[in-house]
């Protein structure tokens, strides 16, 4: 059984999203490479990013366990000194938690690569909440600020609607998720795409060199094969709300009705 949602699962941005992300790189890759060859090759691209539980990677209830990896220890009773004793007894700790630590969360992108000279001709980003949220959000906008320096077309995926959205002159539409793309020859200007709770995802431009025309990425069709491939609907956990934000009354009581009757 497919996804219940007719575009993008909310019930994604969610535990499953580390996972999700990798696998949807790597759906997308599968896509594009009949359109590429044999002038141009689609490889993934892994790096890693410093993160921290503080930092909100993912927002699941309290009590579940996810990555990173949660320390309980039993409580120890406290010591007492007994009476007339010469040395007091050390007392022992009340409990013992985990320090939070600066994590390495990896994220993947797919660099488009001409095959004769390998020129870096497209990235295409899928942004992760790690990327929109305090020191990740800084990194990722230090480079990208790089990469529009450079003759490389940029794509942009925002499939994930809590954190900060990329830094751009004007106001968006409001919209959950978004696209965006900035071709080289177009700077500053940068395309958008709103996309909305209820709708399919959009088929994207992907450009390359001058004069090869764009090849289309399907987006919807991606993420349609990450769920054939490894089947999240049995995964998430759709008798609960979906992950932080909350979303409005309208599109929650929509969610409820396409969750309505769906088998546990």
């Amino acid at each position: 059984m497919p996804s219940p949602f007719p575009g993008m699962d909310p019930y994604l941005e969610g535990e499953m999203w580390q996972e999700f992300h990798e696998t949807l790189a790597g759906a997308i890759r599968a896509q594009l490479m009949p359109r590429l060859t044999p002038k141009y090759v689609a490889l993934l691209a892994k790096r890693y990013v410093l993160s921290s539980l503080d930092l909100g990677i993912v927002d699941v209830p309290a009590n579940r366990v996810f990555y990173p990896d949660l320390h309980l220890v039993e409580t120890a009773p406290v010591a007492t000194v007994p009476a007339g004793s010469a040395d007091p007894t050390v007392m022992a700790p009340t409990t013992e938690l985990l320090t939070l630590l600066p994590d390495e969360v990896p994220l993947l992108s797919i660099e488009i690569r001409d095959v004769a000279e390998r020129r870096l001709v497209t990235i295409i980003e899928i942004l992760s909440p790690v990327n929109k949220y305090g020191d990740g959000f800084r990194e990722y906008m230090a480079r990208r600020r790089g990469l529009l320096q450079t003759q490389t077309h940029l794509l942009e995926l925002d499939l994930v609607r809590r954190g900060t959205r990329i830094t751009l002159r004007g106001e968006l539409p409001p919209a959950p998720y978004y696209a965006f793309l900035s071709r080289s020859q177009r700077r500053p200007a940068t395309q958008v795409w709103a996309i909305g709770l209820r709708q399919s995802l959009p088929v994207l431009p992907v450009p390359l060199l001058a004069p090869d025309p764009d090849v289309p990425l399907d987006l919807q069709a991606a993420v349609d094969a990450c769920f054939a491939l490894v089947g999240y609907e049995r995964l998430l956990d759709y008798t609960v709300p979906p992950p932080p934000p909350d979303l409005s009354a309208a599109d929650a009581d929509w969610v409820a009705e396409r969750l309505r009757g769906r088998a546990v």
